[in-house]
């Protein structure tokens, strides 16, 4: 996920996994490969060559600068939640996924670390399938970034302080993010659900492109180039991914 701040709000921006992308020849600044230009799926860049290539990538498929680096695997999710005392969400209709575990009635109800675990990523049940798991991640990020940024976290240490440790102890972050740093992400975070802000994929034009590398999602080249040059400039967001 791309998250950007600027002028007109905040704005998540989420990649798929198999977007069908050019990976830029790179050499790892740590581990000396050399790695040829290749089209391959987004999620290859990380698994060749961890997140140095994978943030490379971002920005030669996009155009954009990415300032910081932030990655978190599903315990330490958890433990983030947990921290913060669970998560409010609101389901409009019920939710089983048997494959992750997720299993909530309609309405509202705070989730705790494995059950937003279970929530973030099941997919089965969306139409959508992983594009459908994209929104819920979005949207779930959103909230988890509205209840560390109010008023009930901010003053309160008790709450904070574990919940800023718990996130520095399960993020794996550039070198320049620290404390205040993570805490203007999560204020982003909480900005992308408010009234000017921003949460959609990557406009797609196939799902199931077919390559020699299995099925891979094709953007819509016209209208990705240009969302990502109106978040460059930062611009309105008017570009849709229906």
């Amino acid at each position: 996920m791309i998250l950007h701040t600027g002028d007109h709000g905040s704005s998540l921006i989420s990649l798929p996994r198999d977007s069908w992308v050019t990976i830029p020849e790179f050499t790892g600044s740590s581990s000396g490969n050399r790695i040829p230009e290749q089209q391959h799926k987004l999620n290859a860049a990380y698994a060749i060559e961890g997140p140095e290539l994978l943030v490379r990538t971002v920005e030669h498929n996009t155009g954009l600068r990415i300032d910081h680096y932030a990655e978190i695997g599903f315990g330490g999710f958890a433990n983030v939640v947990d921290a913060l005392g669970g998560v409010e969400m609101c389901f409009d209709a019920p939710i089983q996924d048997k494959n992750s575990g997720a299993d909530f009635a309609e309405g509202c109800q705070t989730l705790n670390g494995p059950e937003s675990l279970a929530f973030v990523r099941q997919r089965y049940q969306e139409a959508m399938g992983d594009l459908g798991r994209t929104k819920n991640q979005q949207k779930f990020l959103g909230a988890l970034g509205d209840q560390v940024a109010s008023p009930s976290t901010l003053l309160n240490p008790f709450r904070l302080y574990p919940t800023m440790g718990a996130s520095l102890e399960s993020l794996v972050v550039d070198e320049s993010m620290g404390p205040f740093r993570l805490a203007q992400m999560f204020l982003a975070l909480r900005g992308v659900q408010g009234s000017g802000g921003t949460q959609m994929n990557v406009p797609v034009a196939n799902p199931g492109f077919s390559t020699d590398k299995g099925s891979a999602v094709l953007w819509d080249e016209e209208r990705a180039a240009q969302l990502f040059e109106q978040v460059r400039r930062d611009q309105p967001i008017t570009v849709t991914d229906d």
